[in-house]
């Protein structure tokens, strides 16, 4: 199974953005978010970022992420030895929160066979 280099080159971006955002990153806003997944093009300059965190705190997130991402950006070039940095743009990931709702509803159909 061949990967290719911009799938690997997305997994350390992941690693090291979660990494700047647990240690380096001040904003309360961003703290608690935690990067689900990084999709990378295959030229390595556009990654984007995705995210997840408080449904409620979603707006203050992603606002507070685009703020910093000059700061993550430069943070991320000094860890990793690529070219160009890729231009990063943070989306959030509405996945969990699809999951959560289909897994309620299956909840109400099916009956508890515990009882």
């Amino acid at each position: 199974m061949d990967f290719k280099r911009a799938d690997r080159v997305a997994g350390l971006i992941k690693e090291e953005i979660s990494a700047i955002i647990q240690r380096d990153v001040q904003d309360p806003r961003v703290m608690l978010s935690t990067i689900t997944e990084v999709k990378l093009s295959d030229d390595l300059k556009c990654a984007r970022i995705y995210f997840v965190c408080d449904s409620e705190k979603k707006q203050n997130a992603t606002e507070g992420l685009n703020r910093s991402k000059g700061f993550i950006k430069k943070k991320l070039a000094e860890r990793l030895t690529l070219r160009y940095m890729p231009d990063i743009k943070f989306f959030y990931d509405s996945s969990l929160d699809y999951s959560n709702k289909i897994e309620k509803i299956l909840k109400k159909i099916t009956p508890d066979d515990d009882k």
